[in-house]
C-alpha cells in the first residue's frame, strides 16, 4: 500500500521548509511497503552543522503548523545527522559528508520516489530532488 495522502502532505511541507533553508539535496522515499512503522523517509543534506540545525528547526515548525508533533529527535548534539520521527514521516537531515557516506537513497533504491513538488531554483548539479 502506498504512502497515505497525509504522509505525503507532511513530507512536502517538510521538503519545502528544508528547501527554504537552502538544503543541498531533498529526496522523498515511499518506504510504506517495506516498513510497518513509517510511510515516508525524507532525506535532506546541508553544507554545515549550523545549516543542519536551521533546517531541523524549520521542518519542525512547518509540520507543527500542520498539527504534527515529533515523537523523537536524535543526533542534535553533534549536528551531523539529525533524525526527526513524526510517526509516518521520518526526516533525516544530514551534513553533506554523512549524506555521501551513508547514501540512504541508494539503500532504499527499491522504494518509489515521492514527487515533493519543489521549485527548481538552483542548477541541477547543485540540487537533487530525486535519486541516482
Amino acid at each position: 500500500m502506498p504512502a497515505t495522502e497525509r504522509s505525503i502532505e507532511l513530507a512536502r511541507a517538510a521538503a519545502a521548509a528544508a528547501d527554504d533553508k537552502l538544503a543541498l539535496t531533498v529526496a522523498g522515499i515511499d518506504v510504506s511497503d517495506h516498513l510497518p512503522l513509517a510511510d515516508v523517509f525524507l532525506v535532506v543534506s546541508a553544507s554545515n552543522e549550523r545549516q543542519v540545525g536551521a533546517i531541523v528547526d524549520a521542518v519542525e515548525e512547518a509540520l507543527r503548523r500542520l498539527g504534527a508533533r515529533p515523537l523523537r529527535r536524535e543526533g542534535e548534539r553533534e549536528g551531523r545527522w539529525v533524525l526527526i520521527d513524526f510517526g509516518d514521516v521520518v526526516v533525516h537531515v544530514q551534513h553533506q559528508d554523512e549524506h555521501h557516506f551513508y547514501d540512504l537513497e541508494r539503500l532504499w533504491k527499491d522504494c518509489p520516489d515521492i514527487d515533493l513538488e519543489l521549485p527548481d531554483r538552483r542548477p541541477a548539479d547543485e540540487r537533487r530532488t530525486g535519486r541516482r
